[in-house]
């Protein structure tokens, strides 16, 4: 066999489960810590189409754990970083690029085009919980990161639907959210931890947006975890 970009790819997944992969159509909101390992690993993978939604710019902050951040890229839109990233890795992905923050009125532009699997990475309460409801409503199959920051230990990681999380805050929020929604919970695929928290002060940007502490290493774990899931589920190994 003749080597090319995804010849390791195609040795273990085969032809027909590459193909699959290269047909699909994926949306990632958010390229952040957890997205952009999130659209790191689709990319490198064969994922034939993705559409990134952000609205964010890169801060020397984001330095010390997203994929995307570079010091030669500081202050430009992460979509951007994504595009530039992107057309390095596979000049043939189809990589559609929107700067915005998701709300409820531009979720039918975001997931437009019947997307075979919506990731969510995105980290702000009310834009999360509109994001989940409205793809769960057009029965659009979701990944979603729940906690990240603050967690140090990769072992209390886990997968499970949305309705079947523990000891994760940010997933016992979303629960009440999207129940209050009439939402079916169990088509939410969730990576989240089990880690209990251990309180620590914070602190605010100027936005006024509270920072947590967060580590490369878990918020690229938990992106790999869901780039991986979104594999499985695409090729039709993940039976969960």
């Amino acid at each position: 066999m003749s080597e090319d970009a995804f010849c390791r790819t195609k040795m273990l997944l085969g032809e027909e489960g590459f193909s699959r992969l290269q047909n699909s159509f994926v949306v990632i909101a958010g390229v952040g810590a957890v997205g952009g390992y999130v659209l790191e690993a689709l990319v490198r993978a064969g994922v034939g189409k993705i559409r990134v939604v952000d609205f964010d710019v890169l801060k020397k902050s984001n330095l010390n754990r997203q994929i995307l951040a570079l010091n030669s890229l500081l202050e430009i839109p992460k979509i951007e970083a994504a595009a530039q990233r992107v057309q390095d890795i596979n000049p043939d992905c189809n990589l559609e690029t929107v700067k915005a923050f998701i709300d409820k009125d531009n979720l039918p532009d975001i997931l437009a085009g019947k997307p075979d699997v919506l990731v969510d990475a995105i980290d702000v309460v009310k834009a999360k919980a509109e994001l989940l409801t409205y793809a769960s409503l057009q029965g659009i199959k979701t990944f979603s990161a729940m906690g990240a920051a603050l967690r140090m230990h990769p072992e209390f990681i886990r997968t499970a639907s949305l309705d079947k999380t523990k000891c994760c805050p940010l997933a016992a929020l979303m629960r009440k959210e999207l129940r209050n929604q009439k939402v079916c919970l169990d088509n939410i695929t969730c990576v989240y931890s089990e880690e209990v928290v251990k309180i620590k002060p914070d602190s605010q940007d100027e936005n006024g947006k509270r920072i947590l502490g967060s580590l490369s290493t878990l918020t690229g774990i938990v992106g790999l975890t869901l780039a991986n899931e979104v594999i499985l589920h695409i090729i039709g190994e993940n039976k969960k």
